[in-house]
């Protein structure tokens, strides 16, 4: 037995593009996870392929939204943390000196990647308050999407296991429709486990759709 494919149609009004954590420490070779999952975004060309999804829906007019991953000083003194929780921190993982304070942004690991910065910082995308752990229940992503009447989300970004998959499933509860764009998309590959992999398997179990870059595009375009 195979499971259906509910598919899921790219319409203007109310669909857009939400993108995790498009930020160095995840995406470049000197951000603080390359070592981790490095691997992945270059096998699935993760950079290429957000680029990609940016640029396509730009040109369709269809809306953006970034829900972006910080961390504050305050921030490190929770008295409790899971596993990679506890990793993020001890790294310095998108460190930010406090939420008013931008000193020593550019250029750091919580910045966006260079070629995205055109897209993101248009006036045009939104760019909510940072989600704390893995899922968009501790930030403004879903007031932000309700008050621009999407009801329909392709969902790509970092990374594929946590953030990805976690704003996945709390958005199918919230009621959104949901689409993966699975390839720009990556994850921690390491002797134990592939984060990717179990990525794939979730999407394919729970979204409407899980496409790839080349299809989501296509689909943006003929909207």
């Amino acid at each position: 037995m195979s499971l259906p494919v509910p598919g899921f149609e790219v319409s203007r009004g109310d669909t857009a593009l939400v993108v995790t954590d498009p930020q160095k420490d995840f995406l470049s070779p000197k951000g603080v996870t390359w070592g981790v999952v490095g691997q992945s975004v270059t096998e699935n060309k993760t950079v290429d392929n957000l680029e990609s999804l940016f640029r396509a829906t730009k040109e369709a007019s269809l809306p953006v939204f970034v829900s972006p991953h910080y961390y504050y000083p305050h921030d490190h003194r929770w008295r409790f943390e899971g596993s990679l929780e506890r990793l993020m921190h001890d790294i310095k993982m998108f460190d930010r000196p406090g939420p008013l304070d931008l000193a020593g942004f550019e250029g750091s690991g919580a910045d966006w990647l260079e070629r995205y910065k055109p897209f993101i910082n248009d006036g045009e995308t939104v760019v909510t308050s940072p989600h704390k752990v893995f899922g968009p229940q501790t930030n403004a992503l879903v007031l932000q999407l309700r008050k621009r009447g999407v009801s329909k989300v392709l969902l790509a970004g970092m990374s594929a296991n946590l953030c990805v998959e976690s704003h996945l499933r709390d958005l199918l509860e919230q009621g959104f429709e949901v689409a993966v764009v699975w390839d720009a998309t990556a994850a921690a590959k390491l002797p134990e486990f592939d984060g990717m992999a179990a990525a794939k398997t979730n999407y394919h179990m729970l979204a409407s759709e899980t496409l790839d870059t080349v299809e989501a595009v296509r689909r943006v375009a003929a909207a």
